[in-house]
């Protein structure tokens, strides 16, 4: 085919995750970039309405016309958003001016009546998105939610916890977007449900979403911070001053001012308390993630003061 190795790859990513799911479902295709407003107003109302339509049999499928320049120029796609819905690997439709929950569903509900698509299992019964599907939404809620979007998040997490109740990192998830909304009440009332699932409750994505909930119960209002700043800046060697200001910062969403104040107790004084400080950054970590590139950057740091 004359294509280079990018190129195939571009291709055979594509075959896998659209074309051969198209076989048997609709799906849409969301072309966008990270530079588009207009995509990052679009995605979540796509996100939604694809997640309220899996059991139906539709599935979402995301192109970064960034790093996959060559699909999207097979596509003919000059301005984005773009959104086409695909079946048996051929468009059956631009999406692109459905802007509303409302709009799209009608479109997609046009198609599915005139499509044969499967949306069920053999005996009838209503089948939900699959595992690979139950991932893709997942990461979309995770990357909203490291993007500062945790209203969207909450969305996908909550969508997700209705089709897999038995996958942890669901409601992990989405009692962390409520942390991030500040609605601590709701996301312990999450918990709470969760951690009374023996199935579900020694998960370490449970650990890491209560970790998230105990960190924000330190939060104060601006008053309160700047004072605890202030009693942190005039002391310096007072570490209890310094520990309030960094689990405050923390749960005000300072994390590198609390990160910095932490690091900064371990290396003057790293017993302090039974290791306190260092506790506490341990704590951090898991809440935010451990494979979260801050919480990568900051773990180095914080071995490099231990071990030199």
């Amino acid at each position: 085919m004359g294509l280079n190795i990018e190129e195939q790859k571009a291709v055979d990513r594509f075959r896998k995750e659209v074309v051969e799911p198209s076989m048997t479902k609709l799906v849409i295709v969301d072309f966008w970039a990270e530079w588009c407003g207009p995509c990052k107003a679009l995605t979540p109302v796509i996100e939604k309405v694809a997640a309220d339509y899996a059991d139906k049999g539709v599935i979402l499928a995301k192109i970064n016309v960034d790093e996959d320049k060559f699909i999207a120029a097979q596509f003919q796609v000059k301005s984005i958003p773009t959104v086409y819905a695909l079946f048996q690997g051929q468009p059956v439709a631009d999406l692109t001016q459905a802007r509303t929950e409302s709009q799209l569903g009608q479109m997609l509900d046009q198609l599915l009546g005139q499509l044969p698509i499967e949306a069920g299992a053999a005996d009838g019964a209503p089948q939900g998105p699959s595992p690979e599907e139950i991932e893709q939404f997942l990461a979309m809620g995770e990357a909203a939610l490291s993007e500062g979007d945790a209203q969207r998040a909450a969305g996908i997490f909550s969508q997700v916890a209705e089709f897999a109740g038995d996958n942890a990192a669901a409601p992990a998830g989405l009692v962390k977007a409520l942390v991030a909304l500040g609605q601590t009440d709701e996301a312990g009332q999450v918990l709470a449900a969760v951690e009374a699932d023996p199935n579900l409750a020694g998960d370490p994505a449970i650990a890491a979403a209560k970790s998230a909930l105990e960190l924000a119960a330190n939060s104060v209002d601006d008053d309160e911070l700047s004072g605890l700043l202030s009693a942190a800046k005039g002391n310096p060697d007072d570490m209890d001053a310094q520990l309030a200001f960094a689990e405050a910062a923390f749960a005000a969403g300072a994390r590198d001012e609390a990160a910095d104040t932490l690091l900064g107790m371990v290396e003057k004084d790293r017993g302090w308390n039974e290791g306190a400080a260092r506790a506490k950054l341990l704590k951090i970590f898991e809440a935010v993630g451990l494979e979260d590139e801050w919480v990568v950057a900051t773990r180095r740091r914080l071995s490099k003061i231990l071990f030199g």
